[in-house]
């Protein structure tokens, strides 16, 4: 199939085009850095911003898109599911 974008240099506020699913955990930072998270259900999510900090972001709905930098999803303190880093 041709993608007639291909040879467009992509942006952080361009379409993420590859995606990978993720299991909190508290001691691992994410293989690779987030350009943005899926939240497929409700919940909070503690996480480990790309520059440091933690920050829980609570009660978010299902089917959100937050687009935050982030290198690790903490176990602790996350209750939503369906996690997928977008990048």
């Amino acid at each position: 199939m041709p993608d007639r974008f291909a040879a467009h240099a992509s942006s952080l506020d361009a379409p993420a085009d590859t995606a990978f699913a993720i299991a909190p955990n508290d001691a691992s930072d994410l293989a690779e850095t987030t350009r943005a998270l899926y939240i497929g259900s409700t919940g909070s999510v503690a996480v480990t911003m790309a520059a440091g900090g933690d920050v829980t972001f609570a009660n978010l709905p299902g089917g959100t898109i937050l687009p935050v930098r982030l290198r690790r999803v903490r176990a602790t303190g996350t209750t939503a599911t369906g996690l997928v880093g977008l990048l």
